[in-house]
């Protein structure tokens, strides 16, 4: 067998009556001085007592009967087993794995510093329990390795590279479904499942982080002054022609020139300018 097999146990409720009554002939075969029944019946009377167990909500019991995996228990209640089975508890609750910051290198070669946080939960008790040692440390270190793999094979961002699809920074979405495609992926083979994985920590690594805001601000610089220059000539040329479409001024090239470079200082310029006033002729 090499999946989970939902097994159906009766109630433990009738067999506390049987155990309780057995009990009561038990006391009476000793009241009796039947010694040898007496002593047998209270060794199968505690053995008896072995197989009683409780399955509490979102928990389930893997039966395993001398080497031989039998089943899971997987509803709720008191219930009676074979008391010669050995039994293991598996929670089905979902659980958070808040995953240490990884140092690692996007596809670009850039280090970065990583980490996730996922959710997960098991699905398959068979797989958990005898497909891998122990399933609780394979998720984590296959979730660290899903990380690493994923950090490095998108870049950062798209400042190095502006034909990738896909980034770490700009792109969470994206990174969220490939995170938790991979992780399915990865982590199936030991019947986990994760429902949500979400990058917790992004940044360059310390000895880069310096070079890359400044980089980062000078690329924000730039596209902010190109905004600026782009807004700044449609409104000269706006001006322009205006003043010419009502007639208000007649401007040779070498007038139109100045203009256009006086409006250019004062839309373009980082502090306010000076008016000057020119009481006379322009000319």
């Amino acid at each position: 067998m090499t999946q989970e097999k939902e097994l159906r146990v009766p109630s433990g409720g009738l067999m506390l009556l049987v155990v309780l009554l057995s009990a009561g002939l038990i006391a009476w075969l000793f009241y009796m001085q039947i010694w040898a029944l007496a002593i047998i019946a209270s060794v199968v009377w505690f053995i008896m007592l072995i197989g009683f167990t409780i399955v509490n909500p979102n928990e389930t019991t893997v039966l395993v009967f001398f080497g031989r995996y039998i089943g899971t228990v997987k509803a709720n209640g008191f219930f009676y087993v074979n008391p010669f089975t050995t039994r293991k508890m598996v929670s089905l609750r979902a659980r958070n794995l808040n995953g240490q910051q990884l140092k690692v290198n996007d596809r670009l070669g850039n280090p970065i510093e990583i980490a996730a946080v996922i959710v997960w939960q098991v699905q398959d008790t068979y797989k958990a329990c005898f497909d891998v040692e122990d399933y609780t440390n394979y998720v984590n270190i296959q979730s660290e390795a899903a990380v690493r793999h994923l950090a490095g094979t998108y870049p950062y961002d798209n400042l190095e590279d502006k034909d990738a699809d896909i980034t770490l920074r700009g792109h969470a979405d994206e990174v969220h479904k490939l995170l938790i495609e991979e992780l399915n992926e990865r982590l199936g083979h030991a019947g986990i499942r994760v429902t949500d994985a979400r990058i917790s920590h992004l940044a360059y690594a310390p000895e880069i982080a310096s070079a890359m805001l400044q980089r980062q601000q000078a690329v924000a610089i730039v596209a902010a002054r190109q905004q600026i220059v782009e807004g700044a000539v449609g409104m000269v040329e706006m001006a322009l022609a205006k003043l010419s479409e009502r007639g208000i001024v007649t401007l040779d090239e070498e007038r139109k020139a100045a203009m256009v470079s006086n409006l250019l200082v004062v839309l373009c310029g980082e502090k306010n300018v000076a008016p000057i006033v020119n009481a006379g002729s322009i000319y």
